[in-house]
């Protein structure tokens, strides 16, 4: 992973959304008072994240409207289930918003909360980071992500609880709505796989540094 270089001056909100192989609720969820955080359902993991940005700044530049996209793997029996992950960056951006947008989820941009975040915190991989086009869509609607070729993720209904539930991602402080996946599938090296009926999540999320 790159080294951490804090710069003040960004903020990131929006729409986030997940899923990952583990069946729903997701153990990683806290659902109602119950910590979050447990082991994943098969003690293997991976899956997508995503983030819309609604509002954003870096050091001046605008960062409405972009989004980001990462795929990972984990073993909770690895030594410190250290993640493998490549991180997509919206290629609508320019140049400069991309960086913006890979050194803010990478944690070069410091931010308290970020640098909290289990592939930032943790001794991770980062296998490259990818300009791709990516479509996020959150709402009554549906919930629907595309990562060019690489990445598709519907949700079908959401999971029937009267709880809260949330995601450490986001983040705790944040309830968000627990869903089955219709269909999750991705083909990009070093990544593959077709799941459907497995846990999803929205929420919204707010980072700053």
């Amino acid at each position: 992973m790159c080294s951490t270089v804090t710069s003040l001056g960004w903020h990131i909100e929006g729409d986030y959304f997940e899923s990952c192989n583990c069946e729903a609720i997701c153990p990683c969820r806290m659902v109602g008072d119950t910590p979050g955080g447990g082991r994943s359902t098969y003690g293997l993991c991976y899956g997508v994240l995503s983030w819309l940005i609604r509002r954003g700044e870096a050091d001046g530049v605008d960062l409405d409207g972009l989004a980001v996209a990462l795929t990972l793997r984990y073993d909770d029996d690895e030594p410190g289930s250290p993640w493998t992950f490549v991180l997509y960056v919206d290629e609508r951006g320019s140049e400069e918003q991309r960086e913006a947008l890979a050194a803010i989820l990478t944690g070069q941009r410091g931010g308290d909360y970020v640098l909290q975040l289990p592939w930032i915190r943790k001794p991770s991989e980062l296998v490259e980071v990818r300009p791709a086009a990516i479509e996020v869509r959150v709402g009554p609607d549906g919930n629907e992500l595309r990562v060019g070729s690489a990445v598709e993720l519907r949700t079908a209904g959401p999971v029937e609880t009267d709880e809260r539930v949330a995601c450490g991602i986001p983040g705790y402080h944040l309830a968000g709505t627990e869903y089955y996946a219709e269909r999750l599938t991705v083909a990009d090296e070093p990544f593959q796989w077709a799941l459907a009926g497995n846990c999803a999540f929205v929420s919204t999320f707010a980072y700053s540094g």
